[in-house]
C-alpha cells in the first residue's frame, strides 16, 4: 500500500474515533453537507417543449382586437407557437399618457380590460379558443408602477413610493413619465397585487403571466405570488429580468439579455464566437440546471426602439434564429418576425403589422417543429446540454452537440462574414445523421469537413 498511503488511511481512522457520531450520516441518512436544489419551482408539464409567441394586440391585426386576434390562432398553433404572451390587456391610463393611445404598461385598473382591445368576453374566448387548440395564454402583469391615474392612487397613496420632495414619483432615472412607482413595503399592496393575479387565473383561465421589470419588485413578493397561483392550477412564469435568484421559487423563465446582446455584436462584428463562450460558460455553471433562459432575437421594446430585427442582425438574422431555437433555452418570437416585417412599430399609436408569407416565417415553423419532436431540443433539465464540438476556426464557427438516448442534433454554424471550411477535433460528434434542411444523409466521420458561407449553419439531425 506504501507508506503515504498507509499514513493517510490511519489519519482518517483517527479522524473517524474523534468525530461525533451525531455529524456523521448513517447509510442512507440525510447529512447535512448533501446538494440540495437551488430552483423549488416545478415547470408545468406543457412548458417542457414550449415556444413563446408574443402578442401586441394592439398591432396583430388592422382591428386591433381580442375577437380578430383569436381568429389567428389557428395560423399561430400551425407555425409552432405554445405559450401566448399578451402585451399588458388593462385599461390605459390618461393622465401623463404618451401618444394618443398610452402605452400598455400604464395601467389604470389592474382589474379592468382595455375596451381598444374588447371586452372581458372577447378575452375569455381567445382564451378558451387556445386552450381548445392545446396552447396556452399568459399576460403581461406591470406591478412595479402604475398610471398616474390609477384606482388604487386615490384610495391608498401610501402604497407608491415619493421623491424628495414628497411628490409621487415615476421610476428613478427613466423616462417613464407617465407612471408612478409603488412601494412594496406595504403589507396591504402585496395582498391587493397578488389577488388581481389570482383573479385572472380563476376568472378567465389565464395559465401565467410575463412579468414586467420583475427585478424592480422583491423577489419575496414575487416567491409569494408563485405559492397562490399554484394553489388555484399550475402556472408558468416569465421574468422581465435575468438573474438567477428568481428562479427558486418564483419564476420558470427568464430574459437571456446577454445572449442576445451577444449575438448583436458578433452580427457587427464587435465579437467573435469566444463571447458566446463566456454566455454558455455561465448558463451552465451559474444557472440551475432547469431554468429556462429566454432567447429572442427581438420583442416589443427592441422592435419599437433599437430598430428591426433586418437592422438588429442584418445578414447574421437566420443564424441567430436558429441558434435561438436549438441551442439551449425557451425560445420567443415576436409577432411579425414570422412575416419578415421590416418596419418599427409604433408603440402610442395603431400601428397594424402587415402580414405576409416570408422564409423568416418558414424558417421558424421548421425550427419549431424540429424541437417539438426532437427530445434533445427540450427545455431545460428536460432536454440535454450543449457540448461544445471543438472544429478548426474556433473564433469564426460554433459547433455543439445536444444529446440524449434518444435524439440527438448536431450544430454547425458559421458566425462570421467570409465563408468557413472547417473540421472537426474533438467530441462526441461521430456517426449518421440526416440534414436538418435537405433530409440527405450524412456521414460524421474522423474526416468530415464542411465548407459554409457567410453566416450559414448546417443542423443535422442524429438518426438513432
Amino acid at each position: 500500500m506504501g507508506i503515504i498511503r498507509l499514513f493517510q488511511v490511519a489519519c482518517f481512522a483517527a479522524l473517524v474515533a474523534i468525530t461525533p457520531a451525531s455529524s456523521m450520516a448513517a447509510d442512507g441518512a440525510a447529512s447535512k453537507y448533501d446538494p440540495k436544489p437551488y430552483m423549488q419551482v416545478q415547470h408545468p408539464d406543457w412548458a417542457k417543449n414550449a415556444v413563446l409567441y408574443q402578442l401586441n394586440t394592439r398591432q396583430f391585426t388592422p382591428e386591433g382586437t381580442f375577437e380578430a386576434a383569436r381568429k389567428q390562432l389557428p395560423r399561430l398553433k400551425e407555425l409552432g407557437a405554445d405559450i401566448i404572451w399578451l402585451m399588458p390587456i388593462h385599461e390605459i391610463g390618461d393622465e401623463n399618457r404618451k401618444g394618443s393611445l398610452g402605452s400598455p404598461y400604464s395601467v389604470k385598473d389592474y382589474y379592468s380590460v382595455n375596451p381598444e382591445f374588447g371586452t372581458l368576453d372577447d378575452l375569455k374566448a381567445f382564451t378558451r379558443d387556445a386552450h381548445a387548440l392545446g396552447m396556452r395564454v399568459i399576460l403581461d402583469w406591470v406591478a412595479n408602477h402604475t398610471a398616474w391615474d390609477n384606482v388604487i392612487r386615490e384610495k391608498h397613496p401610501d402604497w407608491y413610493e415619493r421623491d424628495w420632495k414628497g411628490d409621487f414619483r415615476p421610476t428613478p432615472w427613466w423616462d417613464w413619465s407617465d407612471i408612478i412607482d409603488l412601494d412594496f413595503s406595504k403589507p396591504g399592496l402585496r395582498q391587493y397585487m397578488t389577488e388581481a393575479m389570482k383573479y385572472w387565473v380563476e376568472e378567465v383561465g389565464v395559465d401565467g403571466f410575463r412579468c414586467d421589470v420583475a427585478g424592480f419588485v422583491p423577489v419575496d413578493f414575487w416567491n409569494t405570488v408563485r405559492a397562490e397561483l399554484e394553489s388555484v392550477k399550475p402556472v408558468f412564469m416569465l421574468a422581465e429580468w435575468e438573474s438567477r435568484d428568481l428562479y427558486q421559487h418564483a419564476f420558470d423563465a427568464t430574459y437571456a439579455w446577454s445572449w442576445n446582446e451577444t449575438m448583436h455584436k458578433i452580427a457587427h462584428g464587435k465579437a467573435d464566437t469566444g463571447a458566446l463562450f463566456v454566455y454558455y460558460s455561465w448558463n451552465e455553471s451559474a444557472y440551475p440546471r432547469d431554468a429556462y433562459r429566454m432567447t429572442h432575437v427581438t420583442n416589443h421594446d427592441q422592435n419599437s426602439w433599437e430598430g428591426t430585427m433586418f437592422e438588429r442582425f442584418g445578414d447574421a438574422l437566420e443564424s441567430a434564429i436558429v441558434l435561438s431555437v436549438v441551442g439551449e433555452g425557451i425560445p420567443m418570437i415576436y409577432n411579425g418576425q414570422e412575416a419578415g416585417n421590416e418596419k418599427r412599430l409604433e408603440f402610442f399609436e395603431r400601428d397594424p403589422i402587415k402580414w405576409r408569407d416570408h422564409k423568416i416565417g418558414d424558417l421558424y415553423k421548421a425550427l419549431f417543429k424540429l424541437k417539438h419532436e426532437n427530445t434533445a431540443l427540450w427545455n431545460g433539465a428536460a432536454g440535454a446540454r450543449m457540448i461544445s464540438i471543438v472544429n478548426s476556426a474556433p473564433k469564426k464557427l460554433l459547433s455543439f452537440v445536444r444529446e440524449n438516448a434518444k435524439d440527438g442534433v448536431f450544430a454547425i454554424i458559421n458566425l462570421s462574414d467570409k465563408a468557413q471550411t472547417v473540421r472537426f477535433e474533438d467530441g462526441p460528434h461521430l456517426g449518421s445523421y440526416t440534414d436538418f434542411e435537405s433530409g440527405d444523409t450524412v456521414t460524421v466521420a474522423a474526416d468530415y469537413e464542411v465548407t459554409l458561407p457567410a453566416w450559414g449553419y448546417r443542423v443535422l439531425v442524429e438518426n438513432k
